[in-house]
């Protein structure tokens, strides 16, 4: 399987806060969520892959090339939409658009007349009069109006209302059924990903914890709930983020074996979503708490 983007053993280190050696690669032709609470590093890393900012060590290549040796061909072969809005306010759509469509060697100006009307944008209208929801629609026009082969997003949906996140998810899909794409999006939003994403990268604290097939890792994980008396056995150990009340305990297992075993005591077994294994996974280091 050919990988659209590589990082391998990549660390970048701030007064508070280190993005330690951490590795992972995309696949072609899927959709790769990453996810992880706010600050574990998710936008750090994406402005290390678009070399906004200087990495202390590790290696980073797009389509097999070095993102920095090879950056405005990279660039040129990217999109990309941020949370927030990076465009000139007081200009309207079609002149933020002769702005940067120069910068781009594939612009296809039919290709971005077609999102405009496809997306319900007007050329006339400033930037700043555009909702948050349209904003992001721009930058998706903008995105995919140079035909990029690989489209990175951070956090796109957050904010938005159900409505124009399902529309953008919908263009997502359509978009990856070519093969030679590939989507990285960044999100804390869990059920974006559960509908959408192939595979699945988390990072906490400036390290990756897995990075693994969407369904491998929620057939493998499971949600344990059960009386207070069975986190006294040895097979406590091998749950994760543990919650205690009152009544008992809920927890995860990372393995099904785990699960079986704690089912067999008398636990009751769920099935997770990647939300749960977000929340889980972060409250790892209070386990008993």
């Amino acid at each position: 399987m050919e990988n659209i983007l590589e990082v391998k053993n990549l660390k970048k280190s701030f007064k508070d806060f280190t993005l330690n050696n951490i590795s992972f690669s995309l696949p072609k032709g899927y959709i790769t969520g990453f996810i992880g609470p706010n600050g574990s590093g998710k936008t750090t890393t994406i402005k290390l892959i678009f070399n906004l900012l200087k990495k202390d060590s590790g290696e980073i290549s797009v389509f097999g090339l070095d993102n920095i040796v090879h950056e405005k061909e990279i660039k040129n072969r990217i999109g990309f939409v941020y949370d927030e809005n990076h465009f000139y306010e007081e200009l309207t759509v079609e002149e933020m658009k002769r702005v940067i469509a120069p910068l781009y060697q594939k612009w296809d100006e039919e290709q971005f007349k077609y999102y405009m009307k496809e997306f319900g944008l007007s050329p006339n209208k400033k930037i700043k009069e555009l909702s948050r929801g349209m904003k992001v629609k721009f930058s998706l026009a903008i995105a995919l109006s140079h035909h990029a082969e690989l489209l990175i997003m951070d956090e796109p949906t957050s904010g938005l209302d159900p409505m124009v996140r399902s529309e953008i998810l919908d263009i997502l899909y359509n978009l990856i059924q070519d093969e030679n794409k590939g989507v990285f999006f960044s999100s804390h939003i869990t059920s974006d990903l559960d509908r959408i994403a192939d595979y699945i990268i988390m990072i906490h604290k400036g390290e990756i914890l897995f990075s693994t097939t969407k369904e491998e890792l929620l057939e493998r994980h499971a949600i344990v709930k059960g009386s207070l008396s069975l986190l006294n056995s040895d097979m406590s150990k091998n749950l994760i983020g543990i919650r205690k009340n009152d009544y008992g305990f809920d927890a995860l297992a990372a393995d099904n074996r785990v699960a079986a075993s704690f089912k067999k005591a008398g636990a009751i077994i769920d099935k997770p979503t990647l939300e749960d294994i977000l929340l889980y996974y972060t409250r790892k280091e209070n386990r008993y708490a």
